[in-house]
């Protein structure tokens, strides 16, 4: 949508039809068109480090792994022992995409 919104705009429309066109606010059109201009097409791009940050990382997943192998018919006796230890917080699915 961003590279669409950019050539609409490109073609002479104004940013209330490119941003209707493309389901955009007329900020972000004009956001992803300034960006274009600076940084070509790679500014079209999501840069690194946008989202929400792992709440498990590489160390945490190995330590998950091994509380919960070693009680694999009760999820939740490792789940607190890992919590309580660590000091974060998790869902059983965020464990469960672990598997």
């Amino acid at each position: 949508m961003r590279c669409m919104a950019v050539l609409l705009k490109a073609k002479g429309l104004s940013v209330a039809t490119a941003g209707s066109l493309t389901d955009m606010a007329l900020a972000s059109v004009n956001h992803w068109v300034k960006r274009y201009q600076a940084e070509a097409v790679s500014g079209l791009y999501t840069k690194l480090g946008q989202g929400r940050k792992p709440l498990i990382n590489g160390t945490d997943e190995e330590s998950v792994l091994v509380a919960i192998k070693a009680d694999r018919q009760n999820v939740q006796v490792p789940k607190a022992a890992w919590e309580a230890s660590s000091g974060k917080a998790v869902s059983r699915l965020t464990l469960q995409r672990l598997f």
